[in-house]
Order: structure tokens, then C-alpha cells, then sequence
């Protein structure tokens, strides 16, 4: 089972394609590109383009081979995430998509430092973003190295260094145009491999005979209406991982937001994201049911029991090689696919990870912020080198995590959910502080990542699997029958055969995953991973509003209308009335009409480092101080106006 000269080059153009797209558009831009347009595009790419774009860079290789894969071993019930996706979509066209757009950001940690008035914050959400980005670098470059390494001679770490050098060489020289271009030829061919395979194995076993094969397997599940945290996929886990997926991958993401602002109107970024709900409805069923018809085929002879692939993420270019190598072309077409996942991921990672480092930390450093903008363009393009170079080396230690789809969803859950929560709270919660923020932030995070630290130090990242048999593979059968046939001789006096050796024989080559529905000795390291990402939202939603309570909530005399959704406005406003009454905010100054309300956060740096000393905040301060003694006022009021209707220092 190996490549043929024809399969060789079927993936070879594949690479030869992505690589002249971004020497076409470094071509084109030559000497006209400033940093904007290397990162954002200009804001006025087709819509089109972008929408494919879009959706390739977030259904990478971890999808092709992650998603079929759980579906193989754990069942069908991870495909109810999808319905999670669109109550996850339509948050994310609703709060963070018009907030980020209508700020015009390249960086959206920008806007932690807008809300909070703290450039801290803002690095620390960059930071937490470059870690999950470097991290799913490595895991994006070690998935399509299994599938390679499958069917071909080159090992892993070769083929990580092959796809690293020739991704991060179109990333540095053509920017976000080359890869929403790229990610176009690369969607359409991960949609065409895929269905190629499913279609041709489906002729061969037959579809009725997948579906019914499977079920007989208890791999069709839909409604597992269990509550228990412990169960790896359940009906409720898996519409919580979808919301959350799309709050990550869509709504909340560096990557996303550079396509998503690369249009020209919002009107049309709503409607991106309503594509790439479609879109990934569509991939990713093809991708679940894909491992049904790996199940299907191997129902009788796991290949992974019976050491015939070394990690369960081989499972699917193994059944290409081994029931489709005969067909030719059709092993190099299915990993051209594989590696158009990896390819659009690591695009879209690398062009992030360049747009945070220069935005958030370089830009403002006095030697860079003289750069012209050729010379930034260059740092940029440097930094895309360094990202692709950096994920090589983490791709080359991913492969011992687990499967590459439980891995990354973990961590990323981990690591990101927190920083959601930061966001969120800040767009939904007006009222909600500094010291509220980074305290709810700094609580989740330690949480999820002692939880997950844990998880796969003491095995919970490997959870009983649904039951694999090999009784069907050819040594098996072989031996059964010796066995059958030494019973017989052995018993002959018995009319009837030694049923029992047989059925301990059985019993020895298949693989029976334990009762998963018991709680015994389960610890909080056992609870499945698809929760990890919503409870660090809810984590540091709760805990940024308490302490922000506690300490001195914002006035919404001290929030810009832009910074948070209009209905969390009027809501803070109406919060305010009620707790202070119409008598106090009027004398504070605090209640005015949304047309008279005053800009107090600044757009630019510069006015945000002196925004702080405008007089009215001093003026403010000394009224609710009179007032506090005056005994209209709690005196708590004074350090909540002072952070609130003035600003906090």
C-alpha cells in the first residue's frame, strides 16, 4: 500500500498551486502593499473568496482525520455539536461581529484595551491567543504527517518539516491575500477528496449496509440524555461544545476576524458567518459519516487492535490505502485534501500570529512605530516566517498528546475560554471593572489548566472506547480455527464442540470498553473535554461581575456606546436608575440620552494615555464626594464614581 507515481503528482501540484498563488499576489502588491493590507486585505476583497476562506481555515486536517476518528471509536452523538453551532453563530453575528467591525481593529485585543483602559489586559489576551495559536500550529502539521506517513515512505517528522517550510513561505510573501486565495482551491478540495472516498466505500459496502453495520456496532446515537459530566458525549455536552466552538472559531479569533473584516460592510460580514454555518453543516456531516463507513468496513478487523496502524488518527487514510489503492490517482487526491486542510489552517494561524505580535507588542516600541511602512510590511513577513518555523517544532512533540481532535479541543478549550469570558463580560456587562475582568479571568484560567494538566497526566484524555473486535481479521481466523479443530480431537468422546474455548478465544481478541454510565472514583479530571471551553466563559462571566460589584461597578456615564451591544446599554442604564434612583443620577450627571452621552473612551493611544486627566473627572469626583457627606450618597459611591462617571485611573 504505497503512493504511485500518478499519486505523487496529484500531490505535488496541490503544494506547486499553493505556493504560486502567493508568489502571484506578492507579485501584484509588490511595492503597494502597506501593513493594513497585509494583514486585513484592504477591506475590500469579494465576498466570496473570503467566505470559502472562511470556512477553510477553521475545517483543517484535525477535522478530516480528528472528526471520524471520535465517530469511529466514541459514536455519532459528537454530531450533534452542529446544532450547537447555530445558536453559537447566531451570538456571534448578534454581540462580538458588530463590535469588533464597527471599531474597525486589526488587533481585536484592541478592544480589551479600549474597554478596560488597560494595555495589560490587552497583552494578556494576546499572549493566551499566541499560545493556542503556536499550539495548533504543531497539532495542524502533525495530523496530515500521519496520513503521509501512512501511505507513503516519508516519515512524520520529514513530512511536518515538508508542509512547515512550504506554508509559512506563501504566508510571508503574499499576506492575507494569499491565503484567503489559496484557502479557496484548498476548501473545494477537502470538500471533492472527502466525498470521493465516501462515495466510492459506500458503493462497495453498500449505504444501508454502513448505517445498519453501525448500529449493530453502537455507533448511531443521537439522544444521550444522561447529565452525567463524566460521560464523554452526551446530547447536552455536545450542543454546549458546538456554542462554544463557534464563539472560538468564529466569533472570539484573531483569524476569523482578519477574513471577516477584509469586506466592506458589516451587512456582508453577517452574512459570512451565516455561510460558514452552512458550510460546516456540510463538511462536517460528510466528515462524521466518513467514520461510520470506516467503522463499516472494519467492524470484524479493527486495524488499530490488531497493530496495523500505530495512532487511531490513521484510521482513514488506512481504509483509503487499503480498500481504494487500486483505484489510482484516488490516494494522492485524498491526501492533497488532507494537506489542503493543514495548509488553510496554518495559513490562517500564521497570519494571526504575526498580525498579534506586531500589533500588540512591536508596534508601539519607538524603533518599530518609525518604521515606514515597507519596512513594517518586511517585520511582518519575518514574524510569518518565525510563526511557521516555531509550529514545525511544536508539530514534532504534539503527536504524544492523544487524538488530535480530543487534544486540541482541550486546550484550546482551556486557554481560550477564560479570555472569551473577558470578552464577552465586557460587551454584555457594561457595568464590569478592571480589577473584576482580570480577576475572573486570572480564577478560570488556573482552573482549566489544573484540570487539563491533570486530565492527561493521569489518562483521563483516554476514555473507554465503544467495543472493537478483531475476530474477523485473518490471523484470527487462522487461529480460532487450530483452536476449534485441537478442541474437537481433544473432546471427541462429546457430541457436541467445546463451545466455551471458542467464546474465551472470542473473548480474548475483542475489545469491550467498560460500563461508562457508572460515576464510581470519577474525579473532576474525568469530566469530558466539551465542557472545558463554556466553563471558563461562565467562570470568568460570574466572577468578573461579582468582584466588579464588590469593588465599584462602571456608571454608564464612563461606557462607550460602541464598546458594548446596545441592549447591555440601556440595561446598565436602567440598573443604575434603579439602584441609585432618578433623584441621585440626575444630580450626578450620570443619566443623559444615548444622542448627548459623552465619548469617554478613547480611539487612539494618545488619548488614551491622557484621557485620565480631563477636568470633568476631577470636577465629577469632588460633587459625589459633597454628596457622600451630605449623606445622599453611600460612600462607597465616590470610588464607583470616580472608576464609573469620571473613568478609572
Amino acid at each position: 500500500m504505497q503512493f504511485t507515481a500518478v499519486d505523487y503528482v496529484l500531490f505535488s501540484l496541490m503544494l506547486v498551486v499553493s505556493v504560486g498563488i502567493g508568489v502571484w499576489t506578492a507579485y501584484r502588491s509588490h511595492g503597494k502593499e502597506s501593513t493594513h493590507d497585509y494583514l486585513l486585505g484592504s477591506g475590500t476583497m469579494s465576498p466570496f473568496p473570503v467566505a470559502l476562506s472562511l470556512l477553510g481555515g477553521i475545517i483543517s486536517a484535525i477535522s478530516i482525520l480528528g472528526n471520524p476518528t471520535e465517530v469511529y471509536l466514541y459514536g455519532s452523538q459528537l454530531c450533534l455539536s452542529l446544532v450547537g453551532l447555530i445558536f453559537g453563530c447566531i451570538m456571534v453575528q448578534q454581540i462580538p461581529l458588530p463590535v469588533f467591525y464597527n471599531l474597525r481593529l486589526v488587533s481585536i485585543n484592541q478592544y480589551l484595551e479600549l474597554r478596560f483602559r488597560s494595555r495589560a489586559v490587552r497583552l494578556l489576551g494576546s499572549m493566551c491567543q499566541l499560545i493556542t495559536k503556536f499550539f495548533y500550529m504543531g497539532v495542524c502539521l502533525y495530523a496530515p504527517s500521519l496520513a503521509l506517513s501512512t501511505v507513503t515512505s516519508l516519515s512524520i517528522w520529514g513530512s511536518i518539516v515538508l508542509m512547515g517550510l512550504v506554508c509559512t513561505f506563501y504566508i510571508s510573501v503574499g499576506g492575507v491575500k494569499a491565503v484567503v486565495y489559496t484557502d479557496v482551491m484548498q476548501t473545494l478540495l477537502m470538500f471533492g477528496g472527502m466525498l470521493l472516498v465516501v462515495i466510492i466505500c459506500c458503493n462497495e459496502i453498500g449505504l444501508a449496509n454502513v448505517w445498519t453495520i453501525a448500529d449493530q456496532g453502537s455507533r448511531i446515537e443521537f439522544f444521550n440524555l444522561s447529565t452525567s459530566p463524566f460521560t464523554r458525549y452526551t446530547f447536552w455536552s455536545t450542543i454546549v461544545f458546538g456554542f462554544y466552538l463557534a464563539v472560538n472559531v468564529l466569533g472570539i479569533s484573531q483569524p476569523s476576524y482578519q477574513r471577516l473584516a477584509s469586506v466592506d460592510t458589516l451587512t456582508t460580514a453577517k452574512w459570512l458567518c451565516m455561510f460558514f454555518l452552512v458550510g460546516i453543516w456540510i463538511l462536517w456531516v460528510l466528515f462524521f459519516f466518513s467514520g461510520l463507513v470506516a467503522y463499516a468496513a472494519y467492524s470484524h478487523c479493527d486495524p488499530l487492535t490488531s497493530g496495523r496502524i500505530q495512532k487511531p488518527d490513521q484510521i482513514i487514510p488506512y481504509l483509503v490505502m487499503e480498500k481504494l489503492g487500486y483505484l489510482t490517482g484516488i490516494p494522492g487526491i485524498f491526501v492533497a485534501a488532507v494537506y489542503g486542510g493543514v495548509l488553510s489552517s496554518l495559513s490562517s494561524s500564521g497570519n494571526a500570529i504575526a498580525c498579534l505580535i506586531w500589533e500588540d507588542f512591536l508596534k508601539e516600541i519607538p524603533y518599530f512605530s518609525k518604521m515606514s511602512s515597507a519596512s513594517a510590511t518586511r517585520v511582518l513577513k519575518l514574524l510569518s516566517v518565525v510563526a511557521g518555523v516555531s509550529g514545525i517544532l511544536i508539530g514534532m512533540v504534539a503527536g504524544q498528546l492523544g487524538n488530535i481532535f480530543h487534544v486540541i479541543s482541550s486546550f484550546s478549550g482551556s486557554v481560550m475560554g477564560p479570555l472569551q469570558g473577558i470578552f464577552l463580560a465586557g460587551m454584555c456587562t457594561p457595568w464590569v471593572n478592571t480589577k473584576g475582568a482580570v480577576s475572573g479571568f486570572l480564577l478560570a484560567f488556573c482552573y482549566n489548566l489544573w484540570v487539563v494538566v491533570g486530565k492527561f497526566l493521569r489518562g483521563g484524555g483516554q476514555p473507554p472506547r465503544l467495543p472493537l473486535s478483531v475476530d474477523g481479521c485473518p490471523e484470527n481466523l487462522l487461529h480460532l480455527a487450530n483452536a476449534s479443530i485441537t478442541a474437537s480431537v481433544s473432546n471427541i468422546s462429546s457430541a457436541m464442540p467445546n463451545t466455551s474455548l471458542i467464546s474465551n478465544l472470542t473473548t480474548d481478541f475483542t475489545i469491550q470498553g467498560p460500563n461508562t454510565d457508572r460515576d464510581e472514583g470519577k474525579t473532576v479530571y474525568d469530566i469530558s473535554y466539551c465542557y472545558f471551553g463554556m466553563t471558563g466563559i461562565l467562570m470568568t462571566f460570574v466572577i468578573s461581575n461579582l468582584v466588579s460589584l464588590c469593588t465599584g461597578p462602571v456608571s454608564p456615564m464612563a461606557v462607550d456606546k460602541q464598546l458594548s451591544c446596545p441592549n447591555s446599554v440601556r440595561l446598565h442604564r436602567w440598573l443604575w436608575r434603579t439602584y441609585y434612583g432618578p433623584a441621585k443620577t440626575t444630580t450626578t450627571g450620570c443619566e443623559e440620552d444615548d444622542e448627548t452621552t459623552m465619548n469617554m473612551l478613547p480611539h487612539t493611544n494618545n488619548q488614551l494615555n491622557g484621557a485620565m486627566m480631563r477636568p470633568q473627572g476631577q470636577q465629577l469626583r469632588c460633587v459625589l464626594l459633597l454628596l457622600a457627606l451630605a449623606g445622599q450618597l453611600p460612600m462607597g459611591a465616590v470610588g464607583r464614581g470616580n472608576q464609573g462617571c469620571g473613568g478609572e485611573r
